[in-house]
């Protein structure tokens, strides 16, 4: 995930690993039950149990969603790979109020910095961005596409700060506007496909309890 996800790595940028595991069935028939996320092994490492995932993903939380649409994939097992077949099923109108409440949120942190330092966080600045295309373009497509790619330059530009946050500021009040405009002839359900994604969910928890019986 991150910046090489997203089309907009340079030679400093990290590498930010997300993940989702199993864990096996029969760990949910003890009291202490098995972990919804762990951190690591490696650096910049976080994953997710898979029922947690789809729970997170059902509800369209930006994060997650990016990771189901990341272009670049580590390792994927048999689960993962239905897994991915699945990601339309998760995507909805919802998107629009998780995507501009989350761009809501982040862009008062911005106001707040350029009102007590002068500047914002360019960097925040720059993803802020990003996800206000990103969700404009699946409501206008119904496709969630997270490489910046054609925007890269800019983009970049607005990271090292070349470009005046009036200016950033007015790109982010536009594409929140073409996001609402966008809702209103969306391809996109009104809802995400529970009850397939519940199935798969079921099915994967009977193989693991079967596999370990």
């Amino acid at each position: 995930m991150g910046s090489r996800a997203f089309g907009l790595a340079t030679e400093a940028s990290d590498t930010d690993l997300r993940g989702v595991y199993l864990a096996p069935t029969p760990l949910f028939w003890r009291f202490e039950k098995p972990p919804t996320h762990v951190e690591g092994p490696r650096e910049e490492e976080f994953s997710w149990e898979l029922e947690r995932f789809c729970e997170l993903a059902l509800r369209a939380n930006p994060n997650i969603l990016e990771c189901l649409h990341s272009p670049l994939v580590e390792r994927l097992s048999p689960v993962g790979e239905e897994l991915l077949s699945l990601r339309e099923a998760f995507l909805s109108r919802q998107a629009h109020t998780t995507f501009t409440r989350y761009a809501s949120s982040q862009h008062a942190k911005l106001v707040a910095d350029v009102r007590v330092h002068g500047a914002p966080r360019w960097k925040h600045a720059m993803h802020l961005l990003r996800l206000l295309l990103s969700c404009r373009d699946l409501l206008r497509t119904g496709r969630l596409t997270i490489d910046a790619g054609p925007h890269r330059d800019r983009l970049l530009a607005v990271k090292r700060g070349e470009l005046a946050w009036s200016e950033v500021d007015a790109w982010m009040t536009r594409l929140t506007t073409e996001a609402d405009t966008a809702l209103t002839t969306t391809p996109l359900p009104a809802a995400p496909d529970r009850p397939r994604v519940e199935d798969f969910l079921l099915r994967t928890r009977r193989t693991s309890a079967g596999a370990r019986a």
